[in-house]
């Protein structure tokens, strides 16, 4: 029961942040409606979708305070980063290839290599910055400044190189998608939605139900609908969920010395035992990517297969320069520095190597393979189901080695000996 309650919590909040995360997309959409293909999945879907993995790190640092609140910040931020980098392009490839989209069949995705370029080269510059740049045992607030200034200079650099480009009314194609959904599900599917609809409290948090009324519309196509308040709104509901996720995840981990146990309605109930960054690494990373996913599956089914790779790459850029630069320097301007534990200070500088070396063997996936150039002179490489299952395999492996961390597996310890040596040459600057 210890362990099923918690689970179920965070089931729960992965269907309230999916709830929130419909109204979320529709404002910002709308609010990003002027900018072109590949610009837009890599500022406003990223930002848009990685919301929760921002309120859930911000608020892990404020309720759990310091060295607990840092180590959910890191697995969550990390682990996402991991899930958006390996499975939700695999998903999306394993989804549209040999499907019909657009009306036509679908061998394999064409993605621009210069969006791969763009956002992997980014990214692997942003995850070396945080591995030299919080590789000590003192967290401060121009550590968190640092992370925030390279999403900045990021961003401005996509809306800077942005080619420019006719409105869309985003909320219309959005109602769109909905209709050809609906048109296309079986009756099991239509009852299984229902179901999730009402689970996730849809006939109360259905935002855009509540904010996108019929005299909206007129508004919408003329662009002057004010979408801030839809917004506003979501981010309050899904703050709500993520906060129920990092309590979720608290309880997870109890089990061991330093959290042996958790209380719920008067009873003592025991977790997995995994320290709390290792619980957020699997479980708070799938459950706040669940926007990203389905994000990317839209675009994808659009044909938009450069949106669906550069919000998936893109959010992991603002996953770890602004979901965990933010809070941290927030946190750190209020209460000052945070002082680490050394055992923290190893398992999340692991964790970052990890995180580096996997982005990297990711990006060579995506950019190896067939290529072509298109009518209109852009290079684009093929992903076809192979390179699906292969980072498939690699997220598995990745799984697999942070339960054999959080158990003490000899084979494990050996390859986290070899990275903590890496950790040891790098200089300190905490």
């Amino acid at each position: 029961m210890g362990i099923v309650v918690p689970l179920a919590l965070i089931i729960f909040t992965c269907l309230l942040i999916r709830r929130a995360c419909d109204g979320f997309e529709v404002a910002s959409e709308y609010i990003g409606r002027n900018l072109s293909e590949g610009v837009r999945g890599g500022s406003i879907n990223a930002i848009s979708s990685s919301m929760p993995e921002l309120l859930t790190t911000l608020i892990a640092l404020f309720v759990l305070s310091d060295r607990d609140g840092f180590s959910v910040g890191i697995g969550t931020t990390a682990g996402s980063a991991l899930f958006n980098t390996m499975i939700i392009p695999a998903v999306c490839i394993l989804t549209v290839v040999g499907t019909v989209v657009c009306s036509s069949h679908v061998s394999c995705v064409r993605v621009s290599t210069k969006v791969l370029l763009r956002d992997g080269i980014s990214l692997i510059f942003c995850e070396c910055v945080l591995i030299l740049l919080i590789n000590g045992k003192q967290l401060h607030w121009w550590q968190g400044l640092v992370l925030m200034t390279l999403y900045l200079c990021y961003f401005a650099y996509m809306l800077t190189s942005m080619k420019s480009q006719s409105e869309r009314v985003a909320i219309a194609r959005q109602q769109n998608r909905k209709t050809e959904e609906v048109a296309k599900r079986s009756r099991w599917a239509l009852m299984a939605s229902r179901l999730v609809y009402w689970i996730s409290l849809g006939p109360i948090i259905d935002l855009e139900r509540w904010f996108v009324r019929e005299h909206h519309l007129e508004q919408i196509e003329n662009g002057k609908w004010n979408g801030w308040p839809l917004l506003v709104t979501s981010t309050t509901v899904m703050g709500i969920a993520c906060w129920f996720l990092v309590i979720a995840c608290e309880w997870l981990g109890t089990g061991n010395v330093e959290h042996p146990s958790y209380s719920l309605f008067g009873y003592e109930l025991h977790g997995v035992g995994m320290p709390p960054m290792f619980v957020a690494v699997i479980f708070a990373s799938m459950a706040t990517s669940v926007p990203d996913m389905v994000m990317s599956l839209r675009d994808a089914r659009d044909g938009d297969y450069d949106d669906a790779v550069a919000n998936a790459l893109s959010s992991n850029l603002f996953d770890i320069c602004i979901a965990l630069g933010f809070p941290l320097f927030l946190f750190t301007l209020i209460h000052g520095p945070i002082d680490m534990s050394e055992e923290v200070v190893n398992q999340s500088g692991e964790l970052r190597l990890i995180l580096l070396g996997l982005t990297i063997v990711a990006l060579s996936i995506y950019y190896t393979g067939k290529r072509h150039v298109t009518a209109t002179g852009a290079k684009v490489v093929e992903m076809r189901r192979g390179k699906a299952v292969a980072l498939l395999t690699i997220y598995s492996l990745f799984v697999c080695y942070i339960i054999g961390v959080s158990q003490n597996s000899p084979v494990v310890q050996i390859i986290s000996t070899f990275l903590r040596g890496i950790l040891d040459t790098l200089p300190h600057l905490g």
